[in-house]
């Protein structure tokens, strides 16, 4: 999981035989709601147009391709990272290293704008926000992150039902775009509020995550955090975990490890140090923890940056 990308488990390749083109070769799977396109190139290209008349969430599986949007700089899109473009958005993209050796894949799944307006507005009457004027919505301007496993999970679900032969395929299909469109808004919410973009001051969120970030050192727990926004635990928690998908306190060590990390970048830091300012009382907890986040040891993870 280093760097926080969570990857898709990518279906197989098309067949040599089957392929209609050698760039951007489409598979295309058709459900009531939503339209599964994995897309294939195994020749390098550049500035490939590609359009849909619907939201679509598309997720690198294989390869690289570089991305152009919205007239902005092109970037690099990579196995494990999601980009959401919404309709009639024509995007440009490059293939610097196709090959047949190296071929891309990506997804796109095109979503129903109709599908889309119906799960906001359930979950706007049943699940409303805390705060004013705050509404579940897509973030349109926030169109490109890492996969969590949340997210990863989800499109893995999305991808086995749009591909099944059974009968109720439709019915748990749309059950499962319920669940994306809650994810993505989710992890637009936590990536708005790492970047400090997010200035809603009237959401308690904001103010509990930036409290969190100040005060990584000290003994933070639920009770401290849910009298900070004004609620009961319970009220609190389940508020928490609908805002960013993950429980308070999961965001509590996921902030800390994002401390060490920097931290980690000193060269010269002692590993007990980094345990100690980043709010852990015991190495071997913090060690354990930072190798499951980032798949190697706090050490290892120093050694990246030693020149």
């Amino acid at each position: 999981m280093q760097n926080q990308r969570v990857l898709i488990h990518p279906p197989h390749l098309s067949n040599e035989k089957s392929l209609k083109t050698l760039v951007e070769n489409r598979s295309v799977y058709t459900l009531n709601n939503c339209e599964l396109n994995l897309f294939e190139t195994y020749e390098s290209s550049n500035r490939v147009p590609l359009k849909f008349n619907d939201f679509v969430v598309t997720s690198m599986l294989r390869g690289k391709k570089v991305m152009h949007l919205f007239d902005e700089p092109g970037f690099d899109y990579l196995p494990g990272e999601t980009v959401v473009i919404p309709s009639n958005i024509e995007m440009k993209i490059d293939f610097p290293e196709a090959s047949k050796e190296n071929p891309t894949q990506c997804l796109a799944l095109a979503i129903d704008n109709t599908k889309i307006n119906e799960t906001l507005n359930f979950l706007n009457e049943r699940y409303p926000k805390e705060g004013n004027d705050i509404y579940w919505q897509l973030n349109y301007q926030n169109y490109f992150f890492y996969n969590n496993v949340d997210l990863a999970t989800t499109i893995n679900k999305l991808i086995k039902e749009c591909m099944s032969t059974s009968i109720t395929k439709d019915a748990l299909a749309d059950l499962t775009l319920q669940e994306l469109l809650i994810r993505i808004i989710q992890t637009q919410t936590v990536k708005s509020i790492d970047e400090g973009l997010a200035n809603q001051s009237n959401n308690p969120i904001f103010e509990v995550t930036e409290f969190i970030k100040l005060n990584l050192k000290e003994n933070i727990n639920l009770k401290i955090l849910s009298d900070k926004a004004c609620m009961s635990t319970t009220s609190f928690y389940r508020f928490f975990k609908r805002e960013l998908g993950m429980s308070p306190i999961e965001y509590v060590l996921n902030e800390k490890i994002k401390h060490a990390k920097k931290l980690l970048k000193n060269p010269g830091i002692q590993i007990n140090e980094v345990c100690y300012l980043s709010g852990f009382e015991d190495a071997n907890y913090f060690i354990r923890l930072f190798k499951k986040h980032e798949g190697i040891t706090p050490k290892q993870y120093q050694l990246l940056y030693v020149n």
